[in-house]
């Protein structure tokens, strides 16, 4: 998250789907999607054409290989259009805003294209009882900041993605908790 101070507003950046490993992963999907399509249809062709593309797959028979190449290279392009089509509309990008001299606390976010494009949560600071920090290791961490209200609602903070250090994410609260000045859960 990048932070912007302005006197008493605080302005937490956050990262959508615009990530390095968004295009990696898109990219890759997309290659080699298109490659195991290109060689099933080839293997299709075949059946009526002899050296057809550059490719060299006499050993790939249309029934079973040709047809399981051709939809899952089908699949591998569609998901790939579809990781694409997230970083176009920089899904889940937006920011944080702590404004102590409105006293609100605003949640903005991007999604899909349609009605609800966009979101935008505003709290009252007043209604916030505290900040909470959720740290589960494991296979899969979870390393999270939440807004925790006085009815017992736990708002996310943090963006979804490579989980940050636990000295990075304890920090952050920190910052939010005594800019806010209300008080911090789960630090060990």
């Amino acid at each position: 998250m990048r932070y912007k101070y302005m006197n008493q507003v605080k302005i937490d950046q956050i990262l959508g789907s615009r990530r390095f490993s968004n295009y990696f992963w898109a990219a890759i999907i997309l290659i080699g999607g298109f490659s195991f399509f290109l060689i099933g249809v080839k293997s299709y062709l075949e059946l009526y054409f002899n050296n057809l593309f550059f490719i060299n797959n006499k050993n790939i028979l249309f029934l079973p290989q040709g047809a399981a190449m051709t939809f899952y290279g089908m699949t591998g392009v569609l998901t790939s259009f579809f990781l694409w089509y997230t970083i176009a509309f920089n899904v889940g990008s937006g920011y944080n805003e702590f404004n102590n001299k409105t006293g609100l606390i605003t949640i903005f976010r991007f999604g899909f294209p349609g009605k609800n494009r966009i979101l935008k949560l505003q709290y009252k600071i007043t209604e916030i009882y505290s900040i909470k920090i959720n740290i589960q290791e494991g296979l899969s961490p979870k390393r999270e900041i939440y807004l925790k209200t006085k009815d017992k609602r736990e708002i996310p903070l943090t963006k979804v993605g490579e989980p940050l250090s636990i000295n990075e994410i304890e920090q952050q609260a920190k910052d939010i908790a005594s800019f806010l000045k209300i008080q911090l859960e789960g630090i060990r």
